[in-house]
């Protein structure tokens, strides 16, 4: 859930950081998972990408429609294929923590279109560029006692 989702009052939308606008709810897959299995998930949730947590919840990679689609082009049954032997394993991340400008910054510089968000390696939520979106609007509704 998005706290986003409960302001009760506008605020600066400049002020907000990561953990206000994060999805903190986030489906996850195994390394040991198929690549069928992830197909499957993304097709049935409309998602477009899935991070891969250890047992710990250690973020180790992410699972996206491009690295499915490399598979497929390249003769790969996706019942055969684990996601460990798919999986981007250089993610880009974010914390809590960071600013809401500096999010926009990364997202449109390094073309992203959702992060993952880690506290000391471990999944703590996924943040897209349309809950930047979302949030920019819910802070500067205008709200009736």
């Amino acid at each position: 859930m998005r706290a986003t989702e409960y302001f009760a009052r506008g605020c600066d939308p400049t002020t907000l950081v990561v953990r206000q606008i994060m999805e903190d709810a986030v489906v996850t897959m195994r390394p040991t998972s198929s690549a069928m299995a992830v197909a499957e998930l993304l097709s049935e949730q409309s998602f477009g990408s899935v991070p891969v947590v250890d047992g710990d919840g250690t973020l180790r990679g992410l699972v996206t429609e491009f690295d499915l689609l490399k598979a497929v082009e390249q003769g790969r049954d996706l019942r055969d294929v684990l996601v460990s032997d798919m999986m981007t394993k250089d993610v880009i991340t974010t914390t809590e923590d960071t600013p809401i400008m500096n999010l926009i910054h990364l997202l449109q510089e390094r073309h992203l279109i959702r992060v993952p968000v880690v506290n000391k390696h471990k999944l703590v939520g996924m943040v897209a560029r349309r809950d930047v979106v979302f949030a920019y609007v819910k802070a500067r509704a205008i709200y009736w006692p």
